[in-house]
């Protein structure tokens, strides 16, 4: 295997690369390379089993650059071990792979985006999760900032990685003292970091990050380890390797000029790439277990039946019939109905606990390893959780969220239990997509078209128990929605999801007791939606529009139809939320802020 001296020299090769690709692109973050270029030449060339050809090995060590901004040293490693063939120089340019934060793409060995602080370790706890439910011994290793550790959701990563005794995760933390605007918040005090790990329950081990041997000693020692995750506290020199930038303050997130170029090269010495052998991981022979056929369950039309019990009750047939789908909740499964999941199939069942924004980078991870995975907790609540939620779709995150209780139908628990900014917030993500059941057959339908469709896709589900509408044989597509009622005389079109569409069904009986003919939408496909073909319906009847929705005005559902009517002559008239919620009875509140039947009458 290749040698401390040959390692070293790597190091410094890595360093090379990295000056010269930052000052090719006039930016970058090369001191934060510079500081863990032994840690990186380490782990890449001695310590981690991978297939360099395939990135898709499911047996492949998984390695996570938390610390993003140190992109460029992670292309160099990737490109001089044969992984990638970009030229690094094309770092940062418009039409390079290589971004100035990582972003997944094709063939590559970068599964998830970082930059956005603090959230690998959760990504690495999915991955580390997935592997000891698929019984691989591959190993999930996470390189941290040290700036990073102020980050809340690192802690939600350390306490449920020690909760799950999950041996196989191993961070390390590039301790340089120096942040964007001056020292961290524990410096070099390596104590500090060492009291933190321990008090959530892992092992630990100090070293100096630019020593070889010690490096290699603490990745033995973590080899070892059993029954607790593992962290190497790692204490490195911020611009390490060049003397006018080492522990220097002011050279974050600044690249070198040509003259400063000339002068950092040449105090590492140019040596020729090491011929390296990199190991590749043994191959697990998974038994494979054949899916069962899903029975779709018998919903009878009328019948009362909240649309997160058929979440439940779908998301647990399907985990009964396919071993790759798994549950994540946030504790609260008994109200968003995950929960028959840990009944049917408990092995299929995670506990996130209260901590969404380290569920939503679990989710993530576990997804990366090829699991079908549902996240599940209050809508509400998902709005913590709103950054990992958008680097997932920058990750090309491949999973389904649910979010339950949304809107102000939920009654006496009041305004901060009430989910109504969620589909703003989902709206906003690139490739989303967006599904608002109103019975329980199309939740069913639309959960198991979840495992099929690619992105992040939310699901937004209702607390109170609602009438089933569909036919146990109705099909929802992706993109498109549904006509409920219709006739060749009306004079509006009623667009409602959710509980709202079950008011505008209402409005639509009052209505036609007073001989006002008007049409229905189902409207369970929030994104994305054919605009031209509801453009083609309203025209056809009445030339006008009435939106309902249990949401904010920013955002939902109405803002999006406004806009794509402008120009069509269509008039709309939006009922929503628009003042802070109080507690009260669910139909008390549907009236109070006007988007029940009544309020849908008086607009029409």
């Amino acid at each position: 295997m290749n040698s401390v001296k040959d390692l070293q020299s790597i190091a410094n090769v890595l360093r090379r690369d990295v000056l010269i690709s930052t000052s090719s692109a006039g930016s970058g973050h090369p001191t934060s390379c510079l500081s863990c270029a032994e840690i990186i030449a380490t782990l890449f060339f001695k310590e981690m089993k991978w297939d360099v050809n395939n990135s898709n090995n499911k047996d492949n060590d998984e390695f996570i650059l938390s610390k993003g901004h140190a992109a460029p040293i992670l292309y160099s490693v990737l490109k001089r071990a044969g992984a990638i063939k970009d030229d690094l120089t094309g770092l940062r340019k418009v039409n390079s792979r290589l971004e100035g934060h990582p972003i997944p793409y094709s063939d590559s060995h970068i599964k998830v985006a970082t930059g956005s602080l603090g959230q690998g370790l959760s990504v690495g706890v999915g991955m580390a999760l997935a592997g000891k439910l698929e019984k691989r011994r591959f190993r999930t290793f996470v390189l941290l900032g040290d700036s990073e550790m102020a980050e809340g959701s690192n802690y939600e990563a350390m306490e449920i990685a020690a909760h799950y005794k999950l041996n196989n995760l191993i961070a390390i933390v590039d301790i340089n003292r120096l942040g964007q605007r001056g020292e961290t918040l524990d410096g070099w005090n390596l104590e500090h970091y060492k009291k933190k790990f321990e008090s959530f329950g892992w092992s630990v081990a100090e070293v100096n990050g630019h020593k070889i041997d010690e490096l290699i000693k603490a990745f033995e020692k973590a080899q070892k380890n059993k029954g607790r995750p593992f962290v190497i506290l790692a204490k490195t020199v911020k611009g390490k390797g060049v003397s006018f930038l080492e522990n220097k303050n002011g050279w974050h997130g600044r690249a070198l000029d040509e003259k400063e170029l000339e002068k950092a090269l040449k105090g590492i010495k140019e040596v020729e790439m090491p011929l390296i052998k990199i190991e590749k991981p043994k191959e697990i022979q998974i038994k494979e277990f054949k899916d069962k056929k899903i029975i779709f369950t018998k919903y009878k039309k009328g019948n009362e039946v909240a649309t997160r019990e058929a979440y439940g009750n779908a998301l647990a047939l399907m985990a009964s019939a396919e071993r790759n789908v798994i549950a994540i909740d946030g504790e609260v499964s008994n109200s968003t109905k995950s929960e028959n999941v840990k009944k049917k199939s408990p092995a299929q069942f995670i506990e996130a606990y209260i901590a969404e924004q380290n569920m939503i980078g679990m989710a993530l991870g576990l997804s990366k390893k090829g699991l079908h995975v549902f996240a599940s907790t209050f809508a509400a609540f998902l709005t913590r959780a709103h950054d990992q939620i958008r680097m997932s779709a920058y990750s090309k995150g491949n999973f389904t969220i649910c979010g339950s209780h949304s809107g102000v139908s939920i009654g006496k628990d009041g305004a901060s239990q009430m989910g109504l900014e969620d589909i703003g917030m989902f709206r906003g993500l690139p490739n989303s997509i967006i599904f608002y059941p109103s019975d329980a057959v199309s939740t069913e339908r639309i959960l198991f078209e979840c495992k099929n469709l690619s992105g992040i896709k939310y699901i937004r589900t209702t607390r109170g128990k609602t009438p089933v509408i569909y036919s146990e044989n109705e099909k929802f597509e992706v993109g498109d929605f549904k006509v409920l009622r219709e006739t060749n005389k009306d004079v509006a079109v009623i667009v409602g999801a959710g509980i709202t569409l079950h008011e505008s069904l209402k409005a639509h009986d009052e209505l036609k007791k007073k001989n006002k003919n008007v049409a229905v939408i189902d409207l369970y496909c929030v994104k994305p939606f054919n605009s031209k073909k509801f453009i083609d319906f309203v025209k056809g009847h009445g030339n006008k529009v009435i939106v309902a929705e249990d949401h904010y005005e920013a955002g939902g559902i109405g803002e999006m139809i406004s806009k794509i009517l402008v120009g069509t002559g269509i008039g709309i008239k939006h009922l929503c939320i628009r003042a802070t919620p109080h507690s009260g009875k669910p139909e008390e509140l549907l009236e109070k802020y006007g988007i029940d039947a009544k309020a849908i009458v008086k607009s029409v």
